[in-house]
């Protein structure tokens, strides 16, 4: 039985019943899928990535580079069909004599190609077309407009001569994939696909469902949160880590519209401060917008006893724009060098602001794991920085995307059911791990601390366990959330010594 509804007049998702944290809500296989609007050469039969010096073999029938004469994508629905195949026969000769500069731009009409071979089944060309295009608004961005004028339509019919498709029909096809196509893919392999019933999922920039997608591209929908009866399901179109300005103007120029969700109204992002700026006029204050739902609106400090330290939104736009160019141009590798940005914008960006929350996850990780910081060689004072860096981001994430819970953690309490909670789960058990064994070995913990400490680490294990379980084997989180179930039954075992003792 079904465990949602479809609003059919404000096209959205809710529970037909209760649902609880873990479930499934959906299991649906893609109408269709193809690389992204902005890719180098791949295979079009099982995406991977082709150096078309290297892999020069192209498919006989048709001129598309592929990985080999055995791909497994090939004749396939997903990969390369034959209908497909049958479709790119008339320009052959031109897929041949494209090099990899020429190739690139013209993989921006596979996946339309693809959508519109879906006419030759009713069911499908039905479903496709009840998704919501925006066209109307889309007509009203040039740009955009522009763009899938010269780069798919005008190449579709003009340069390709495939005039059976009408140019307002490869437009609506364009449209809806902006609006609706899902980023899926494994083991490295980045595409887009649609898929039925899954577009119907409203959006919130806090989610209260993840989703996964295998090696069959079958998406995988299950709640993060509890949800009840009648209440809407949604997913998030924007990167959760983003503040209020970065999110809204991606929505607005991807998706096109405005969203006026809760943590978008909310100066303080659900007093997470994700967006928000230190003030330069007295030691305490926050600046923040004064009307989060207007991007021009200015921003002032939330200190009453503030002098009013205001700025406009353009100065905010600008600051954060040129700190997130010197984020970008980061050594992601160096430890160093991502303290070292900390320590520079500690008086400029809050503690939680999301260019801060980027670089610290990459501190998370690479202490323990890069070289000369193994987590054997961390100092105590290394190992308490680790653990509280993963406590710090654990909160923001237990708001921004909340969810599943295992209860008796201690601090760490009422954690997301997403990937990011879990790696930092299994981030968090390793400084908390060393620091207890180190304890154990020095004869400075009691046995009450030692078995409370254990507590902790086998709650995060079990957590992380849990939240990646979900994710496909294959997958790097997948492989964490294996490691997180080997630990958990070592530490389990320490348990059950302790308590003998």
């Amino acid at each position: 039985m079904l465990v949602y509804g479809v609003c059919m007049r404000f096209r959205y998702l809710v529970a037909s019943r209760d649902l609880r944290p873990g479930e499934i809500i959906m299991i649906v296989d893609p109408l269709v899928v193809g690389p992204p609007q902005c890719c180098q050469p791949l295979c079009l039969g099982c995406y991977k990535k082709l150096d078309l010096e290297v892999n020069t073999y192209r498919c006989e029938g048709c001129g598309w580079p592929q990985c080999g004469r055995d791909c497994p994508g090939r004749g396939t629905e997903y990969g390369h069909s034959g209908a497909e195949c049958q479709l790119y026969e008339t320009v052959r000769h031109k897929l041949l004599a494209a090099d990899s500069s020429k190739l690139t731009p013209l993989y921006l009409v596979v996946v339309p190609l693809r959508c519109l071979l879906l006419q030759s089944d009713t069911e499908k060309w039905r479903t496709l077309l009840t998704m919501e295009s925006h066209n109307e608004i889309r007509q009203k961005l040039p740009a955009i407009w522009r763009n899938n004028q010269d780069n798919v339509v005008n190449r579709i019919r003009k340069e390709w001569g495939m005039v059976q498709y009408e140019e307002d029909l490869i437009h609506t096809i364009c449209g809806i994939l902006e609006v609706n196509s899902f980023e899926v893919g494994q083991e490295g392999v980045s595409i887009r696909a649609l898929y039925p019933q899954a577009f119907y999922m409203a959006h919130d920039c806090v989610p209260n469902t993840g989703h996964t997608d295998d090696k069959s591209f079958r998406l995988r929908v299950r709640a993060s949160t509890k949800i009840h009866k009648g209440s809407s399901i949604y997913l998030s179109y924007a990167y959760t880590f983003q503040g209020t300005l970065k999110r809204r103007d991606h929505l607005k120029e991807s998706k096109f519209f405005d969203c006026t969700c809760a943590r978008c109204s909310d100066p303080t992002e659900l007093g997470t401060y994700a967006g928000a700026l230190k003030c330069p006029q007295c030691p305490t204050g926050i600046v923040l917008s004064t009307a989060p739902l207007d991007r021009d609106a200015d921003w002032r400090c939330n200190n009453n006893a503030c002098t009013g330290y205001t700025v406009p939104a353009r100065s905010v736009r600008h600051l954060v724009d040129k700190i997130g160019d010197e984020v970008e141009a980061l050594d992601e590798s160096s430890i160093p060098a991502l303290e070292a940005f900390i320590t520079r914008y500690q008086n400029v960006l809050h503690p939680n602001h999301y260019h801060c929350l980027g670089v610290l996850h990459l501190l998370c990780q690479l202490y323990g794991k890069a070289p000369g910081f193994l987590i054997n060689n961390l100092t105590e004072a290394q190992l308490r920085h680790k653990r509280n860096l993963c406590r710090q981001l654990l909160k923001v994430v237990d708001v921004l995307e909340p969810g599943y819970t295992v209860q008796g953690m201690g601090e760490v309490n009422k954690t997301g059911l997403t990937i990011g909670a879990g790696v930092l789960l299994y981030e968090l058990h390793a400084p908390l791990m060393v620091l207890t064994t180190r304890g154990v070995e020095a004869h400075t913990i009691s046995y009450r601390d030692l078995r409370s400490r254990l507590k902790e680490v086998a709650a995060c294990l079990e957590q992380s366990s849990i939240i990646l379980s979900f994710e496909p084997e294959t997958s790097n989180e997948g492989m964490i959330g294996r490691a997180a179930k080997d630990a958990l039954m070592r530490v389990r075992e320490w348990q059950r010594i302790i308590a003998k003792s």
